[in-house]
């Protein structure tokens, strides 16, 4: 079992404790802390009611003060050092989750396709795409391993993405990882109000 390094102080542990008995059938229920977008400057981390049957396979479970708390296994090493705390005032309170590596790029040979292509799109792609005010982001990887991508910023509608795309990004892709089958672009270019000329 992996180690969960994440803080949740005993007052966020109280607030949330009073936030689940409020839960209708409210037998079992936990919260489910995750990563989306994990790894990219997109990252947000969350923090979901998880009511029995909702786990997912890997999730690492940690009881906590009269619940427990599941994290989901490929969220963890953006999770570490995490804190979870709660402060009330005048309005209620607020809960706040801070999570230092949530968008650091941290992959391994073994971490998923999805978390391998956003880490090379964000490291080695989006750096030379940002001198023309562009990005490029991963959409889904399909069935067959096609990366499915989206251009921003300046690529969108930029007459040279096609050439871009091939000699460039597939190029960096493909070879960084054999896995994929090729990359295939969504982007509706024919909106050319950013596009760098």
């Amino acid at each position: 079992m992996q180690n969960v390094n994440v803080e949740i102080t005993e007052p966020a542990q109280t607030y949330l404790k009073e936030l689940l008995d409020k839960q209708k059938d409210n037998d079992g229920i936990g919260i489910r802390m995750f990563v989306a977008n994990p790894g990219t400057p997109q990252a947000e981390t969350c923090i979901a009611y998880c009511r029995p049957g909702e786990e997912k396979e890997g999730d690492v479970i940690v009881p906590l003060n009269g619940f427990k708390a599941y994290f989901e296994e490929r969220s963890l090493p953006f999770l570490e050092d995490a804190k979870v705390d709660y402060s009330p005032d005048r309005m209620g309170g607020q809960l706040t989750i801070r999570a230092p590596n949530s968008k650091m790029p941290r992959v391994t040979d073994d971490s998923p396709l999805e978390d391998r292509i956003n880490y090379v799109l964000y490291n080695d792609v989006n750096p030379s795409l940002a001198a023309h005010g562009g990005n490029v982001s991963l959409v889904e990887v399909t069935e067959d391993m096609i990366a499915i991508l989206k251009f921003g910023g300046g690529c969108q509608g930029c007459g040279s993405v096609a050439l871009t795309l091939k000699q460039g990004i597939e190029v960096q892709l493909m070879d960084k990882l054999p896995e994929l089958k090729g990359i295939r672009d969504v982007t509706d270019h024919s909106d050319r109000s950013n596009a760098y000329m």
